[in-house]
């Protein structure tokens, strides 16, 4: 499915992935301000971070056609969170490259959501976009983020300091997980 800017949208059983509105603020901002979801980042973010985050969104979208989308629960139109894709935006031993990740609201922890989004996020940047290779990272503490990465496939591919934070910083040391196109199994 295309959008009305040219770029994806996905559609899984499940779920709706699409790119971000103006009116998804509200629902954006509150997954954000969340101190469970954003326990793995260095801090929930204010309404005025999340517009920010929702504009750089947007710009990423209308720039390379894809994103972390927002993601909606196609049965009830409950959104879920974000999934997706995003060129990584600092330098390090692994750049240039593109990176998947996700964060869902706590009420859809554990349903497997994650990981089917995900799943659709990774076939389409092996199978449309023609990537060669896409990377996913977390904490060290991050167990659940490193669970599902481990059930998409991906493999461990070292520890690295994350730019962003500063030295010392409790969150600073990441752990890198990839998957090379060769290994991503055609899905049905």
């Amino acid at each position: 499915m295309r959008s009305e800017k040219g770029g994806a949208e996905l559609q899984t059983p499940r779920l709706h992935l699409r790119a971000w509105r103006d009116q998804d603020l509200d629902e954006l901002a509150t997954l954000c301000a969340d101190p469970a979801v954003m326990r793995h980042f260095p801090a929930p973010l204010s309404r005025q971070q999340s517009q920010a985050l929702l504009t750089r969104l947007q710009a990423h979208f209308a720039q390379h056609g894809f994103t972390f989308w927002s993601l909606w629960h196609r049965e009830d139109g409950r959104f879920v969170g974000m999934t997706g894709l995003a060129q990584v935006g600092f330098e390090a031993s692994f750049t240039p490259a593109v990176e998947i990740g996700w964060r869902l609201s706590p009420a859809f922890w554990g349903l497997g959501l994650a990981r089917e989004a995900a799943r659709a996020s990774l076939d389409f940047a092996f199978t449309r976009l023609g990537v060669d290779r896409v990377v996913a990272f977390t904490t060290l503490s991050n167990a659940p983020s490193q669970r599902v990465m481990q059930a998409l496939g991906m493999q461990p591919a070292g520890e690295f300091e994350h730019p962003a934070l500063a030295p010392g910083h409790p969150l600073r040391r990441h752990l890198l997980y990839e998957m090379p196109r060769g290994k991503w199994p055609k899905q049905g």
